[in-house]
């Protein structure tokens, strides 16, 4: 599949409809630092993926894989419990699938989260980040290829991608959490290696904040389909090219757990405000 195929989205959806009654308003895309809010989503319906007609299938151990629908602080939510990687050998149109699902079902808002590297000096491990804007060099686009106008338009533009009032609002939900949260630039590269002192020293000099290697694809097809979008980042180890340290996995992990209360803070006070 090079492309979203408008009846691949609808026989998926339709799996939906016929396991959940319900119609979501908002879509989260739970990636690290996230994964627990799906245990707080009342009256779940959990859908493995392999069970979705033309969804791919995780390969990421800490990512369960289903899609959970339920309510959250009040509005009726579609959650993806684990995301799918281009690192992993997806494609870019199977990574963004579950997003043209979202919006099939309705969903006129996407949240979603990340993991990843401190950029900025005045960044710390463990603070979040609401994401202002962000630089492509994955070097894929899922917008490649024929355009279906029942989808999107050929040309969206990236204005805003990220939705400025749902970013003052998350801040201000943080300030009165007494919970640190930057706004600033997020720059996804491929991965799976992290990346040199000299890519770190580039990507900087470039304009980024933070670096990681996802979200982009599931943003870009959002603001195509016509999606409010508000992204956070979990800055869970500090990339400063003259203080470089051999990255830990299970370090980088746990900061991410303990981040994890924080960043569910900032959503459900975020949900709490937005009208029903």
């Amino acid at each position: 599949m090079t492309h979203h195929d408008w009846e691949h989205v609808q026989e998926a959806a339709g799996t939906v409809r016929a396991a959940w009654q319900g119609s979501p308003r908002i879509g989260l895309v739970l990636g690290t630092g996230l994964g627990a809010l799906a245990r707080e989503i009342e009256s779940p319906v959990a859908i493995p993926y392999p069970e979705i007609p033309h969804f791919p299938r995780s390969t990421v151990a800490s990512h369960a894989g289903q899609l959970v629908c339920g309510s959250l602080v009040g509005h009726p939510v579609m959650a993806m419990e684990g995301r799918f990687h281009l690192y992993e050998g997806y494609t870019a149109a199977q990574v963004t699938f579950p997003i043209r699902v979202m919006k099939e079902m309705g969903c006129e808002l996407l949240i979603v989260s990340n993991a990843c590297g401190g950029l900025n000096p005045q960044f710390r491990k463990g603070d979040l980040m609401v994401i202002e804007d962000h630089i492509n060099l994955l070097g894929l686009n899922p917008l490649i290829g024929p355009n279906d106008e029942r989808l999107g338009p050929r040309f969206p533009d990236m204005i805003e991608p990220y939705d400025d009032g749902l970013q003052e609002l998350a801040l201000r939900v943080a300030l009165e959490a007494n919970i640190v949260a930057h706004r600033g630039v997020y720059v996804a590269v491929t991965g799976p290696n992290l990346e040199t002192r000299a890519e770190y020293r580039f990507l900087r000099g470039i304009g980024a904040d933070v670096v990681g290697m996802s979200t982009i694809p599931e943003v870009l097809v959002a603001v195509h389909a016509g999606i409010k979008v508000l992204g956070f980042s979990i800055v869970t180890d500090m990339c400063l090219p003259d203080a470089l340290e051999p990255v830990d996995i299970e370090k980088i992990v746990a900061v991410a757990n303990q981040a994890e209360a924080k960043l569910r803070t900032i959503v459900r006070g975020v949900l709490e405000r937005l009208p029903a």
